[in-house]
């Protein structure tokens, strides 16, 4: 995978983004990597409500087509109704962990996504953008 790193001017939501990363990585630092997927995500929780930042916690988003419901999925977290976080605890995030939480964005239409993995000492995260958003609006 090739990251391309861009000037903070350019990358959307760059306040709220930052903002969020400062959290994973302290909840990563305070907890390390022994614990459950369903931990980190009531240590996120914690941290944001502590911060004041609005979120919604597992949301559940309607797949639709045609006008009829398909079915439905769960987003752990949308964050101050603009960006998806994703947890992980897995060995690594994959091209699969990457197109779920693009179906993720194109159904809640939301621009950016934060996939993160808990499952190493070092944190790993993938920024996601929505490639049908209009992102000169970010």
């Amino acid at each position: 995978m090739v990251k391309r790193l861009l000037p903070k001017e350019e990358l959307i939501y760059p306040d709220l983004s930052y903002q969020i990363l400062g959290v994973l990585f302290e909840v990563q630092n305070e907890l390390g990597n022994k614990y459950q997927e369903k931990h980190y995500q009531r240590a996120l929780a914690i941290k944001l409500q502590k911060l004041g930042i609005p979120f919604k916690k597992e949301f559940m988003v309607k797949v639709k087509f045609a006008d009829s419901e398909l079915g439905k999925f769960f987003v752990d977290f949308i964050i101050d109704n603009k960006l998806i976080l994703e947890t992980k605890k897995v060995w690594r995030i994959t091209h699969d962990d990457i197109r779920q939480v693009l179906r993720y964005l194109e159904a809640t239409e939301l621009k950016l996504a934060i996939i993160v993995n808990f499952s190493h000492r070092k944190l790993e995260y993938v920024r996601v953008i929505n490639p049908l958003a209009k992102i000169s609006e970010a």
